[in-house]
């Protein structure tokens, strides 16, 4: 069962993440370890990341955890909301 809650995470990041690049006109595939900033996310867009990524698990990211490297990938990113969810 812990596997399939890890997919279905990263599943959500994955669609989170892939609405906000098809706004941005990005409309190439991205990989769970490609660099969103290399794809074109600017600074502005990884705040409108996080703030899509707390509203949809219900979490909140705390001042420590609010780093570029849990934002670079969305394998980070799933990797930060499975630590931030009591449900981990």
């Amino acid at each position: 069962m812990a596997q399939s809650t890890h997919s279905g995470t990263k599943d959500r990041v994955a669609d989170i993440v892939r609405k906000l690049l098809a706004e941005q006109g990005f409309d190439r595939a991205i990989g769970p370890d490609d660099d969103l900033a290399d794809r074109g996310l600017s600074s502005a867009d990884m705040v409108n990341l996080m703030l899509s990524v707390e509203e949809e698990f219900a979490i909140k990211v705390p001042d420590r955890a609010m780093r570029p490297a849990n934002f670079r990938s969305i394998s980070s990113i799933d990797a930060l909301v499975r630590s931030l969810r009591p449900d981990g």
